[in-house]
């Protein structure tokens, strides 16, 4: 699902209008059925609401749903907030409104706020129909006093299009702003919706059918490339069914090269992951005083032992010894616990140069290339990088406070300057796609997961995840499917654990049930496998 700036959002609209004819004054009511539609599945306990209305666009829409939940036995009451009456479409849903019998009042400056404020609070329902994401700049007035007092009244608060006082093109708020219980969008998110802070006022997101072709809205361009929302539903078109004579050379064979004294776990929960997110067959690679420990720890694969150093690290040339293992594989999973001495990373190095199937480098793969990230794009192969914020910082050799401080920009100049696709995992991974034929690449957001997964191996996880799908499917669809299945592992993983609790191997073991989620297989049990 498309992400949209308000401009882009203005670009749909446009285009709708001018292009395909629909009148802007349908597109008004469509958004005002989608609302009474959200309003009735979403309170639906309520009897009785509250409007406030601005003076544009975004107040018709609070007129046109005013006018549709009277239709509907609510009881409706309606404040026009600045003093002005309204123009364009608004006016034309003010005139019906008051066609239809509904009593509109005035709420023209501060002086009248307790007494509007004092009726709303007896509604079940308050709506913000003042702004929506086309606002620039900081609300002032009665609008800014307005928006702080809502959040105050002891009943919800429901947002039109976007809380009011932030703009649809930042995740920053612009000053004083609505907090809303619950939103309703239109057509597609916009970057507000999404990205904190600015998401932390929305409240439950809705997002409701204006009546504009979908194609529309996909195809609107963003000058620094399309983001994109990952959803389920349409990631299970990317999952496609087993055929009955399928047999396991059909679903990737992936070589994972990981671990160092210490760190076998490391390369065992990359195994363990890649195996139960749908490899055909795994191999892993490791140093050969971890073999029997890996071979134990993961029944499921090979395990195959590289030369090591005294010190139970990778020797040069294993180098050697991992491309030949790397012969008629899919797909290679590298760096998990490898360790970071220099000799070490200078192995990882060569054998990144000379590999020529697709990689998935994380952990002590991703440190082997601090600073020296540009070297990747001499790669012929898919690359997909794994990195967190701080390993991120040290590819781009920035502080980890500049990656987190604008996340989506770290994650598009890594994959522009490394060519590879960029998984910058934490809240709100990102998927960012290196540019292709001149044009920028995709960021997939997704919103799966929880603080639980902040512990040891989980990032293992992802990266065996990662290389399955990616060794099944052969596409760069895999991975934002990987990430999502990762995510919502350890969702359903801390409803049973908790998230103090969750340890890496739970996740591993609700990848099953996460698949469910995006299939028809489920065990009679129920969705997600359970009893």
């Amino acid at each position: 699902m498309r992400i949209l700036s308000a401009e882009a959002m203005r670009e749909v609209d446009r285009r709708a209008v001018e292009e395909l004819g629909l009148p802007s004054l349908v597109l008004m009511e469509n958004a005002a059925i989608g609302l009474a539609e959200a309003v009735g599945e979403l309170f639906a306990e309520a009897e009785s609401a509250a409007i406030f209305c601005g003076p544009g666009n975004n107040g018709g829409d609070g007129l046109a749903l005013a006018r549709h939940l009277a239709i509907r036995g609510y009881d409706v009451a309606v404040w026009l907030v600045g003093g002005k009456e309204p123009a364009g479409d608004a006016a034309v849903q003010l005139r019906v409104c008051r066609g239809q019998g509904l009593e509109i009042e005035s709420l023209a400056d501060e002086g009248e706020l307790e007494a509007a404020l004092a009726a709303a609070g007896a509604a079940d329902l308050v709506v913000d129909a003042l702004f929506g994401t086309g606002l620039t700049r900081p609300l002032e007035g009665v609008f800014a006093a307005l928006a702080e007092r809502l959040g105050e009244l002891p009943v919800p608060v429901l947002a039109v299009d976007l809380p009011s006082g932030l703009s649809g093109s930042s995740p920053e708020p612009l000053g004083p702003h609505v907090v809303a219980d619950a939103t309703v969008t239109f057509a597609a998110p916009k970057l507000a919706h999404v990205f904190p802070p600015a998401a932390e006022a929305v409240g439950e997101l809705v997002v409701t059918d204006l009546g504009i072709p979908r194609s529309i809205v996909e195809e609107v361009e963003e000058e620094d490339g399309p983001l994109h929302l990952v959803v389920g539903e349409e990631l299970a078109a990317d999952l496609p069914e087993r055929p009955a004579d399928s047999h396991k050379g059909d679903y990737g064979h992936v070589l994972v090269v990981a671990g160092s004294p210490g760190k076998a776990g490391a390369a065992v929960m990359t195994a363990r992951a890649a195996v139960r997110a749908g490899a055909g067959l795994v191999t892993v690679a490791v140093p050969e005083p971890l073999l029997a420990t890996v071979d134990a720890g993961s029944l499921e694969s090979m395990s195959l032992a590289l030369p090591a150093r005294g010190s139970g690290q990778l020797a040069p040339d294993a180098v050697a010894a991992a491309l030949a293992a790397a012969e008629g594989k899919d797909v290679l999973a590298l760096g998990p616990g490898l360790g970071e001495d220099a000799e070490t990373a200078e192995t990882i190095r060569e054998i990144v140069r000379r590999a020529e199937l697709p990689l998935v480098l994380d952990a002590d793969g991703l440190n082997a290339f601090a600073g020296r990230l540009r070297e990747l794009r001499e790669r012929t192969a898919p690359t997909v990088l794994t990195p967190h914020p701080g390993e991120l910082g040290r590819l781009l050799g920035v502080p980890t406070a500049e990656v987190q401080a604008d996340r989506l920009a770290a994650a598009r100049r890594a994959a522009a300057e490394s060519g590879a696709t960029v998984v910058l995992k934490g809240h709100l991974t990102l998927v960012a796609e290196p540019p292709s034929g001149g044009r920028p690449g995709a960021v997939h957001v997704s919103t799966a997961g929880n603080p639980g997964m902040a512990s040891g191996g989980t990032g293992d996880v992802l990266t065996g995840t990662v290389a399955a799908l990616w060794g099944w499917l052969g596409t760069p669809a895999a991975v934002p499917l990987a990430v999502h299945l990762h995510g919502v592992a350890g969702d359903l993983a801390a409803a049973v654990t908790g998230e103090a609790s969750l340890r890496a191997g739970d996740v591993i073991e609700a990848l099953p049930p996460a698949f469910h989620t995006l299939t028809d297989d489920a065990p009679d049990g129920g969705e997600d496998g359970e009893e």
